[in-house]
């Protein structure tokens, strides 16, 4: 066949594909950027695909939840995307990329979204999902829109905003200070407000410029620029420049990397188990990424740049110097190493008291090192090396506690480790192997296969071992650390029907060394069952299982004073009802229950939450969404997590526990082309307590409602 008649055939199955589209997937917001205006992304439901139970605050729902939204304001190219910026989505299957890359080599460039459905694999579940992220654009739009400050004026993603939260009622940190013993009681030196400004203006694969500034609530305002304190306690700015000639990113200021499996740097986008068993499992290696949040310990401060060294080459150099937050000790010992050392550094991020503004950025961070990776030409086989440095001002010695033996120590730590993935047929390969100082090597290997049209499945394997240093790492693991574990993963995602999926992963983890409360080396395991219905496009009923089994000392007595090394079960059963009734309205139902036990002698611990969510679209103008939820749980140790809607660009995961009721109402107002105004509130209402929250933030009475109010300018 000619080129020409090729050329006709293609557009005249687009032409059809268009009809069959707009006729069969109205309600799927597609996006589009050059033919229709884009709908922002539900990522109320992308959560809940993604997550389904959140079970521990130490997931980074935030950082997830921004990446998405960047994605979403500059949504990624799929003419010019690689199969590193595809992975970084988490919403593509190993072969959904392949075939794109291959339908892309094969016909050229795309000519519309709409050219997705002719892709193998790409069905209308998985393009709605993607839709909000990806655009279709071909050429250096660069060059046409003038130089950079222009293009930073005209830019569409352009915007500033200005966000305040307050708790209601008073809190013990900030009643008048009393005396105790005839000193003052510990209070909070600021006002309970807290304040937000923003701005950014970003286009992908061009550029991002922005800064941060935030005042938590507690913390005193302070004009003290040396010490990065703006009147706001928290800033943070960036820019950087993409695709300039062989210089494919320039970063100063604030940034994140992402190398390799997140063995030695991740950027904290990682969503690692839940209810997407195959492509969480691994990690993207997407290099040098702009930071524009709001949490204060999760990025880098000073430059960053990857150079083209030809056409399968590139190398990336960065360099960074910050003061973190520590408590700074004096040794007493005079035949110590050092004569000032930090037990660790502190994460929290808060400068409220007079104690917390003295560890305020009193350990000093220099940070450098490298990559230098290799990609084919399709991208199938990727390699790369990596070298970090990190010294610290103050040496850290942790607590003398058994746990602590193989844990870090002093100033300087080096680590080199070696990434890889490889593509071979339904085949993906992956993996990192790093060397950290002291010689310990800490190793993550895993496989996605596609076993036929309708079934993935994932392996993964994993070693760090109690003296593996990574510090800033964040690959697969069952801890928060890569350090101290073992383990073996299996995932299986099955479509037995058209609108079914079943999805299910066991993973069997130990830990070599004693860990905090577990006073001996133990094991443990973590399986889930998900079973996923969506009889509709608009509507998704879905029934989850999960079981995990952890280590945990038992609680000692006056005949056992020493802990005893024991176990605790824990299970959990999530039933979660989306359904859009109309293209205004939208509920939502979810019953989350959990017990845990504690060694087979103790009683059962439970808790559960039902939570009922409308959403209501009044035109273009105006969103309301809302919930009403009740819980009843033992203990913290059965505390339930819930995402709820918020702000744009905020996120809200309270723990739950208790008995009580839980509600908020939310309204996202466009007041203007340029202008929307976000209203919130939440309260959560106890039962048979007369007070809530512990400590400094204690509330006299049994209720505690929040408000907040965001304005947002697009330039």
């Amino acid at each position: 066949m000619s080129a020409w008649a090729n050329w006709l055939v293609r557009r005249v199955w687009l032409i059809f594909v268009g009809i069959v589209i707009n006729c069969s997937l109205l309600t799927v917001n597609c996006v589009c950027a050059q033919d229709y205006p884009r709908r922002p992304p539900d990522l109320d439901r992308l959560t809940q695909e993604l997550f389904a139970e959140i079970q521990s605050d130490q997931v980074p729902v935030e950082d997830i939840y921004e990446t998405l939204l960047n994605y979403y304001q500059a949504p990624l190219n799929l003419n010019a995307a690689g199969r590193e910026d595809l992975r970084a989505l988490l919403l593509l299957s190993e072969t959904q990329i392949t075939n794109l890359l291959r339908h892309r080599e094969a016909n050229g460039l795309l000519l519309s979204v709409y050219e997705l459905q002719s892709i193998e694999r790409f069905d209308l579940r998985t393009i709605g999902r993607i839709l909000p992220f990806v655009a279709v654009a071909g050429g250096d739009g660069r060059a046409a829109r003038g130089p950079l400050w222009q293009r930073i004026l005209h830019e569409d993603n352009n915007y500033a905003l200005l966000r305040y939260e307050r708790v209601l009622q008073a809190r013990q940190g900030y009643t008048p200070a009393t005396l105790y013993q005839g000193r003052p009681t510990l209070r909070y030196l600021g006002g309970p407000d807290k304040l937000a400004l923003r701005y950014r203006a970003s286009h992908s694969q061009d550029f991002s410029v922005g800064f941060s500034l935030e005042k938590d609530a507690g913390e005193p305002w302070a004009w003290q620029p040396g010490q990065g304190r703006l009147g706001f306690d928290y800033f943070s700015a960036h820019l950087v420049l993409q695709a300039r000639g062989r210089w494919k990113t320039i970063a100063l200021g604030d940034y994140q990397l992402q190398f390799g499996q997140g063995l030695l740097l991740s950027s904290g986008f990682a969503v690692g188990k839940g209810a997407e068993v195959i492509t969480t499992v691994r990690r993207s290696s997407v290099g040098v990424r702009p930071y524009a949040g709001l949490l204060e310990n999760s990025f880098f401060r000073g430059g960053a740049a990857t150079y083209q060294l030809g056409p399968r080459w590139d190398a990336t150099a960065f360099a960074s110097h910050r003061n973190a937050d520590a408590n700074l000790r004096q040794t007493q010992d005079s035949l110590a190493a050092y004569d000032e050392f930090s037990s660790g550094l502190i994460y929290t991020g808060l400068h409220r008291t007079a104690t917390e503004l003295a560890n305020r950025h009193r350990l000093a961070e220099t940070v450098g090192g490298g990559h230098l990776g290799y990609a084919t030409a399709n991208g199938d086989l990727a390699v790369g090396l990596i070298a970090v440095g990190t010294h610290y001002g103050t040496a850290l010695l942790k607590r003398p506690e058994t746990y602590n033996l193989f844990e870090f120590s002093g100033k300087n730590n080096l680590a080199l480790g070696l990434h890889y993935s490889y593509v071979w047929r339904n085949l993906l390969l992956f993996g990192e192997t790093a060397r950290t100082t002291g010689g310990a090597l800490g190793t993550v290997n895993g496989l996605l296969a596609s076993l036929g049209s309708a079934v993935d499945a994932a392996v993964l394997l994993r070693h760090y071992p109690a003296d593996f240093h990574s510090l800033y790492g964040n690959a697969f693991g069952e801890n928060y650390r890569n350090i101290n574990e073992s383990g073996v993963y299996f995932g299986l995602k099955i479509r037995p029907a058209p609108r079914w999926e079943v999805a299910t992963y066991y993973d069997q983890f130990s830990f070599p060394w004693l860990r905090y409360r577990v006073g001996a080396p133990s094991r443990g395991h973590d399986a889930l069952l998900r079973l996923a219905y969506t009889p509709s496009k608009t509507t998704i009923l879905s029934a989850q299982l999960r079981q995990r089994l952890k280590p945990r000392d038992l609680p000692t007595s006056p005949d056992f004073p020493v802990p005893l090394p024991g176990n605790y079960l824990q299970q959990s059963l999530l039933l979660y009802y989306d359904a859009a009734l109309s293209p205004a309205l939208e509920v939502r139902t979810r019953l989350q229950a959990s017990r845990l036990r504690l060694d087979d002698d103790q009683a059962w611990r439970t808790g559960y939450v039902l939570a009922q969510d409308v959403a209501y679209r009044f035109g273009r103008a105006l969103k309301l969404t809302a919930r009403y939820a009740v819980f009843d749980a033992d203990n913290y140790d059965v505390r339930q997590y819930v995402y709820e809607s918020d702000v744009w660009l905020a996120v809200s995961v309270p723990a739950l526990y208790g008995q009580g009721t839980r509600a908020y109402a939310l309204a996202e107002i466009r007041l203007g082309k340029p202008l929307t105004l976000w209203l919130r509130y939440a309260e959560t209402r106890y039962r048979h307590q007369a007070t809530v929250g512990t400590g400094l933030e204690a509330i006299e009475g049994a209720v505690r409602g929040e408000v907040k109010a965001q304005l947002r300018y697009k330039f």
